[in-house]
């Protein structure tokens, strides 16, 4: 795909991941508007030339925000990055509420910003839409059961919708990172990718027309999950 001159969003565009996928592809020439929630993230990203749209996407309005600052404009690559983890606890009927946080975040937002945007996407001469899911969508950690669901979930909709795509001009694209260094990971040990090689590896890929993106050690995972998914799970559980 080419992206010099194209119009871009990126949720949670103002943080880890998305951040460094917002420059990256700033730097490739896109027009990119990130969301996010932090007023002061969102007005040190304006002050380098993005435009922002404030908005918590586990919310219906958060979700309005987005589609309504959008409007009228020639969208071409939508990247559904913004995602959160979830303090949740089996049995513990408290956090359960976490739970749908996490869930509405990391997975119903997705869902309704691809249907909502969708016609935008499908007036363009070319488009893309890329959920980045995880590895953890491949071989989930059981401390983190709700967070892998919903990558998972996101993971099985976007195989599905870009069977429905198939034949129309928006790609459909997973990223799948590691675990990468962002303030979500801060408190986790272990082998840690950078967030800005993450995003490279994202932007080469939406460039390079890819259906996936196994970014890091995903590219392993990957194999080995289709000899041994358990040994998958076990090398997932280190990094």
């Amino acid at each position: 795909m080419e992206l010099r001159g194209k119009f871009a969003l990126v949720t949670g565009g103002s943080d880890g991941i998305g951040r460094e996928i917002a420059l990256q592809l700033q730097g490739a020439g896109a027009d990119v508007i990130v969301t996010g929630r932090s007023a002061a993230k969102l007005q040190a990203m304006a002050a380098l030339g993005f435009g922002t749209i404030a908005g918590d996407l586990s919310t219906p309005a958060g979700v309005d925000a987005v589609v309504s600052g959008i409007a009228g404009k020639p969208l071409a690559l939508l990247v559904n990055n913004a995602g959160v983890g979830s303090e949740y606890e089996l049995d513990d009927a408290a956090t359960l509420e976490n739970a749908a946080h996490c869930i509405r975040t990391n997975l119903d937002a997705p869902i309704a910003l691809c249907t909502r945007l969708l016609p935008v996407l499908r007036g363009q001469p070319e488009a893309a839409i890329v959920n980045v899911t995880s590895g953890l969508a491949i071989a989930p950690r059981a401390g983190g059961s709700v967070y892998c669901a919903t990558k998972a979930g996101l993971r099985s909709y976007t195989q599905a919708i870009r069977h429905l795509l198939k034949d129309s001009n928006v790609r459909v694209v997973e990223a799948l990172p590691p675990v990468v260094e962002t303030n979500m990971t801060a408190g986790r040990a272990g082998k840690k990718m950078s967030a800005h090689d993450c995003a490279a590896e994202i932007v080469r890929g939406i460039r390079t027309r890819k259906r996936e993106v196994n970014a890091g050690m995903v590219k392993m995972l990957q194999f080995v999950h289709s000899v041994s998914p358990a040994l998958a799970r076990r090398i997932m559980i280190q990094f």
